[in-house]
């Protein structure tokens, strides 16, 4: 249940909350820049009621400088984005006993488990579930082309989904450190969305809560 559609008194005290973390950057000739804000929140929502908590708004803008040379990306850096999840997260926990960042974003992963350390050395239970599944294509790709004709079809432009770099991403991970996201593929794609489809989208998504849901059903989420 989103926690901003509703007056405070009935906002339950010592209750969950989840926390969406996205990013503002270019998802290829054929995707919006909120790509991983929409599939966070996605998870974030199908995840709330399995574990009674609420949803908090989205952090829509992350650490993106590996994608900043495209028009449209807007990224704050790891060391902002971390003072960001830190602040909020001490401001929900003085009511929520419990906050759990849910991660869209690869690039957020540095930002999002330095704010989850030091949240939790000053005791506060808080942790992070990634939004992954095995074999996903890196970005752009099938993957994430799939999810968003499941979650927002009308916002997805397929005549002009083309592939991008194939290559295995481990391959390409010293030239992108170097030069970026640019350097290994002109029209941002690291995969290949022909094919993709709505259908897949949905099995995505579910694999996606399950795993999640998993990871906090047995204590293990990343901290």
């Amino acid at each position: 249940m989103s926690l901003v559609d509703r007056p405070w008194p009935e906002i339950v005290a010592g209750g969950t909350v989840l926390v969406p973390v996205g990013s503002t950057e270019q998802h290829g000739p054929h995707l919006p820049l909120d790509v991983d804000t929409v599939i966070a929140t996605a998870v974030a929502d199908e995840l709330a009621p399995l574990i009674g908590a609420s949803v908090a708004p989205a952090v829509p803008i992350g650490a993106s400088g590996e994608h900043q040379s495209f028009p449209g990306t807007i990224s704050i850096g790891t060391t902002v984005l971390t003072s960001v999840l830190v602040e909020l997260g001490r401001s929900l926990t003085t009511w929520a006993s419990r906050v759990v960042l849910v991660n869209g974003h690869g690039g957020n992963l540095d930002a999002v488990t330095a704010a989850v350390t030091v949240l939790r050395t000053e005791g506060r239970e808080v942790s992070w579930v990634p939004c992954q599944v095995p074999d996903a294509d890196p970005h752009a790709g099938h993957t994430e082309t799939s999810l968003m004709l499941q979650l927002a079809p009308e916002r997805v432009r397929l005549r002009q989904a083309v592939p991008g770099n194939t290559r295995p991403i481990a391959t390409l991970l010293p030239v992108m450190r170097a030069g970026g996201v640019e350097a290994v593929s002109a029209n941002g794609v690291l995969g290949d969305p022909t094919g993709a489809s709505a259908e897949q989208g949905k099995r995505i998504l579910e694999a996606m809560v399950v795993g999640a849901y998993d990871r906090l059903r047995i204590g293990a989420a990343a901290r």
